[in-house]
């Protein structure tokens, strides 16, 4: 191998390195209390601004090892450096969101944030593994993966208030899911519980093929109970959406409590699920 590919290496290596350092940050850290003065507006202005950059940088590092010639270990360090910083500043903007702008807000733009890092991360990595002067598949993937990760920022919720609508959509899917699986057991001829059942919980006699009296007496409830949780979780929803406000903390604390609670109705049903 010779010394320019050496030196290229060692440049993407410690730009990998520093990513997943970045990355590791991000998903754990904490940022502090805003002082009143935060302009959410502007946050995401900045945020959409970073995430461009990102992507743009992204672009260019996976073009530049698309075809030969290979680019020059200045031109690596060059990327690298142009990479890194993007990196460098999506991160900042993220940490300017305070948790007092909500927690589920923070929560979707953190682990959006998460997801584009660590696709860079990837993309660094297969382009480190790939055949040189050869454009992969792996690395065709890996840079669709940042772009996709990057056109999600779009989607992300404009507030808390949207973050919590947001929770409690995919709460209602859940639900809506547990309920269409149950009524979709009801009409199976084998087993319903063949593939929930662990397989150091032995058969199930003379019930393998069909439902007992007992699973009918007790599927009526728990479907209803579901049909009750998925009314209440609509109800809740047109509350949110009408009464939901973000002009205070304390406000802002009572619909990520609301979140929260809707979130423990996941686990009721677990095996519906297959969790």
């Amino acid at each position: 191998m010779s010394a320019d590919i050496c030196g290229e290496n060692v440049s993407l290596r410690n730009i990998l390195n520093s990513i997943r350092c970045v990355t590791d940050r991000v998903r754990d850290g904490e940022s502090s209390a805003s002082d009143g003065a935060f302009d959410l507006a502007n946050f995401r202005g900045a945020l959409d601004q970073a995430v461009k950059a990102v992507s743009h940088e992204a672009t260019k590092l996976s073009l530049a090892f698309s075809k030969p010639p290979l680019p020059s270990p200045q031109d690596v360090e060059r990327l690298s450096e142009s990479t890194m910083k993007s990196v460098l500043s999506l991160s900042t903007v993220y940490y300017w969101l305070p948790k007092d702008q909500g927690v589920n807000l923070r929560r979707q733009v953190r682990d959006a944030t998460v997801e584009v890092l660590e696709g860079v991360a990837q993309l660094v990595e297969v382009i480190l593994s790939s055949p040189l002067q050869s454009l992969s598949q792996d690395q065709l993937t890996s840079t669709g993966s940042v772009w996709s990760a990057c056109d999600h920022f779009a989607q992300l919720p404009q507030d808390n208030k949207a973050a919590v609508l947001m929770v409690l959509s995919d709460q209602i899917g859940v639900v809506k899911d547990a309920i269409e699986e149950v009524e979709q057991a009801l009409t199976e001829t084998e087993d319903p519980f063949s593939d929930v059942l662990d397989n150091d919980q032995g058969p199930r006699g003379n019930q393998d093929t069909y439902w007992s009296e007992q699973d009918l007496l007790l599927i009526g409830p728990c479907r209803g109970l579901m049909m009750a949780a998925a009314a209440c979780l609509r109800k809740l929803t047109s509350a949110v959406k009408v009464n939901g406000d973000v002009t205070t903390a304390q406000n802002l604390a009572q619909l990520d409590d609301l979140a929260d609670i809707t979130k423990e109705i996941s686990p009721v049903w677990p095996s519906w699920r297959h969790c």
